[in-house]
């Protein structure tokens, strides 16, 4: 069928519509067995099907016929198609930010700036497809001409998280298929209503069937394995924890795969007694509470110099304190819940940790007894560099925040970790920001700036926070393969 998309108001949302069945070469196999829950009562919205490895086999099987006539597709043709892809997205911004509050809960404002986020990923890569140049030289020692071509990598399976449902999904579809490549996407089981939604979208816009297949698993190890043992399959691109991360790349050596790799991250935030103490503030609640701590840029630690250390603690959780926990559907949440009660168990057992380590509470720091899976905004102070927090991603609410007196301790500090994904740096001297900024061990720098992610700027991690990188016209790189030809004329 054309389009899954309910066109009644948001209130009255049917998720039944997004749960017809997996998108398999423009089709919608029925079937159940995965509950979709709304995290902000507990209770089931939906259900959608659970795929077989059979399902997965059928679905590269679609990609793979789908294959030569989309990669012979012109590349102005494919990005005309992208283009009404970002258009039908924004038309329909409202729905899909309350289907995405329903299904990941958080707030009605996060999911409108994720939607118009990964809307304008479609609208970048119509833009990056139609500009994939080659290169062509006169080889040093002058006997022949070198030409480089960039030709579609093939077969990419997509693996993406729940924090992000839209954004992720479309980070990786738009440039794989400016790049000719067809797909199968494997959405997180938690968020999948968002996925199909999508899905049936793709194909009002024009995209063939098969080029994107949306599969959804409670058995994601042997149906993923399926997928990348078939030698057809030349890509992964996964977003997710850095052990998933770990494992997929050994399951993908046994096919010499290209991997493409967002992981974890632990992002430092750093405030020198220089900056611009409401700026930063500003820029922590954005790094901190975009949807309710649940990302992997989210500022993890909070390195605070000590002469501006306790005004920030006291500004910082005045404004925590501020923000209405709820629903993520109600207009006035500033904070809604977790994705699951597991999540919720987590936070608190890295709070008790850090408090058995000597931390102290400023701000509540314990779960809400209520329907739902609430954990309020929590600042810290006095947290160990040994506890868990400090080391692990809180995925959550909680501000832990952390004392130092110098520049290079600022620095050993926020290389003090495994992860390189995202850093923040407020500080009134750009040329001490610039040379901090070259200091820190991270993929990514925010120099006075809460948020990093823009589909114009390469997205990506050093160290073991992933491979690769994506947005930017390196994202479309990725889905490519450079051939070199040698020759004389």
């Amino acid at each position: 069928m054309s389009s899954a998309v309910v066109e009644s108001s948001p209130v009255g949302m049917d998720c039944s519509a997004y749960a017809q069945g997996l998108y398999i070469d423009g089709k919608w196999v029925p079937g159940g067995g995965i509950t979709v829950i709304d995290p902000s009562t507990g209770n089931s919205i939906a259900e959608v099907a659970d795929a077989t490895v059979g399902d997965a086999r059928a679905a590269v099987d679609a990609a793979a016929r789908a294959a030569p006539g989309w990669r012979a597709t012109p590349p102005r043709q494919r990005a005309g198609i992208l283009i009404k892809c970002f258009e039908l997205m924004m038309q329909r911004q409202e729905e899909l930010a309350y289907l995405i509050a329903l299904e990941n809960g958080k707030s009605l404002v996060d999911a409108r700036g994720e939607v118009a986020y990964a809307a304008e990923f479609f609208r970048w890569y119509a833009e990056e497809g139609v500009r994939i140049s080659g290169e062509f030289m006169t080889a040093p020692a002058g006997g022949n001409r070198i030409i480089v071509d960039y030709e579609p990598i093939g077969i990419a399976v997509l693996i993406t998280p729940w924090n992000f449902p839209a954004a992720m999904a479309t980070r990786k579809i738009a440039p794989a298929l400016a790049a000719g490549c067809t797909v199968v996407l494997k959405p997180a089981s938690e968020t999948p209503l968002t996925a199909y939604a999508l899905a049936a979208l793709y194909s009002e816009a024009g995209i063939p069937d098969g080029v994107v297949n949306v599969i959804t698993t409670t058995n994601p190890g042997p149906v993923t394995a399926a997928m990348l043992e078939d030698a057809r399959v030349r890509k992964l691109s996964f977003t997710g924890s850095t052990p998933v991360g770990r494992l997929l790349l050994a399951q993908a050596s046994k096919t010499v795969l290209s991997c493409s790799m967002e992981l974890g991250g632990n992002a430092p935030f750093i405030v020198f007694d220089d900056a611009d103490l409401e700026a930063a503030l500003d820029g922590a609640m954005l790094a901190k509470m975009r949807n309710g701590g649940e990302a992997c840029t989210a500022a993890n630690r909070f390195l605070v110099q000590e002469g501006i250390h306790d005004r920030f603690v006291e500004r910082l959780t005045a404004r925590m304190k501020a923000l209405k926990v709820g629903p993520g559907t109600d207009p006035d949440t500033g904070c809604g819940p977790m994705i699951t009660r597991k999540a919720v168990d987590k936070i608190e057992a890295l709070v008790a940790e850090a408090v058995g380590r000597g931390a102290k509470v400023v701000l509540v720091g314990k779960g809400l007894d209520r329907p739902g899976y609430y954990y309020p905004p929590t600042v810290m102070v006095d947290v160990s560099p040994h506890a868990e927090m400090a080391r692990d991603e809180i995925f959550g609410p909680v501000a832990p925040v952390y004392r130092f007196k110098t520049e290079d301790e600022a620095i050993a500090m926020a290389n003090d970790t495994e992860y390189g994904l995202a850093a923040y740096i407020y500080t009134k001297d750009i040329r001490r920001g610039m040379a901090v900024s070259s200091r820190i061990e991270s993929g990514m720098i925010g120099l006075n700036r809460g948020l990093v992610s823009d589909p114009a700027g390469p997205f990506g991690g050093v160290k073991q926070s992933g491979l690769g990188r994506e947005g930017s016209h390196h994202g479309v790189i990725e889905f490519m393969e450079a051939k070199y030809i040698a020759t004389s004329f």
